[in-house]
């Protein structure tokens, strides 16, 4: 994690608007942050995380915060409060995505949070209502009972971080009707995706471990074991290494 030091008041010219004030601040962090994938965090004056993202490239995302016009009125509110930025780095895109969600769900910044209030933004759930827990998208009010994930930006960031989960820990992703109705394995077990509890090719207790994995994971609970998963999934899933892939698992 790296955190650039505050540019010195002088540089903040007398007169601005509170928004040309914080764009300023991202300006002269600019100078320091990468051209790589990562986390970063915007922090107000009182040392409050504001906002978290993550982005493919960190300067170029930070960046397009100093563009006022093609700001929402919600983040440029949030520009103004603005006085400092950290960035996590991080080895492969997939990797900030699951550290974005970990990062919203232990700080709770509170323009992450109107996203959380915004029932169009889309989670990630565990469901704990079956013997052997689904893990699908989910939008909408919270009524399922399980674990929910995130809020994540948009259906795409879920979607790729469902495809890295279900190759690393291989849960099922199936309606309950059609879990029930199963008399043999299907694509996803061939493929590797899934370890087909439905037709008893894996026991309660070990696919528990499976669950329980998983949900440390999105937590960010070890995070040498994230780092290395979210680094081999990227690879599995740039090379369609199916294998490789499932293997993650026994880690």
């Amino acid at each position: 994690m790296s955190k650039t030091p505050s540019p010195n008041a002088n540089l903040i010219k007398h007169g601005r608007t509170g928004f040309e004030k914080g764009a300023e601040i991202l300006r002269f962090h600019l100078k320091t942050i990468p051209d790589k994938p990562g986390v970063y965090r915007m922090i107000s004056e009182k040392s409050v995380v504001l906002y978290v993202g993550k982005a493919k490239n960190l300067r170029k995302r930070v960046s397009s915060y100093t563009q006022r016009t093609r700001l929402p009125h919600r983040l440029q509110r949030m520009v103004a409060q603005i006085r400092s930025v950290e960035v996590t780095v991080t080895r492969t895109e997939a990797e900030a995505l699951l550290l974005e969600a970990n990062f919203i769900q232990k700080l709770t910044p509170p323009f992450n949070v109107l996203l959380r209030d915004d029932k169009s933004y889309p989670y990630i759930l565990i469901r704990r209502d079956h013997a052997f827990p689904q893990m699908l998208k989910h939008r909408g009010n919270k009524t399922a009972k399980g674990w929910y994930f995130g809020p994540f930006a948009s259906a795409g960031a879920v979607a790729e971080t469902l495809e890295l989960m279900q190759r690393a820990f291989m849960l099922r992703n199936c309606s309950d009707s059609l879990f029930v109705n199963r008399t043999r394995p299907c694509l996803q077990y061939h493929i590797k995706r899934c370890t087909a509890p439905c037709v008893g090719k894996v026991t309660r207790e070990n696919y528990g471990k499976q669950v329980t994995d998983a949900c440390n994971f999105l937590k960010g609970r070890n995070q040498e074991i994230q780092q290395k998963l979210a680094a081999d999934m990227q690879k599995a899933s740039d090379a369609l290494d199916f294998e490789n892939a499932a293997k993650l698992r026994d880690r």
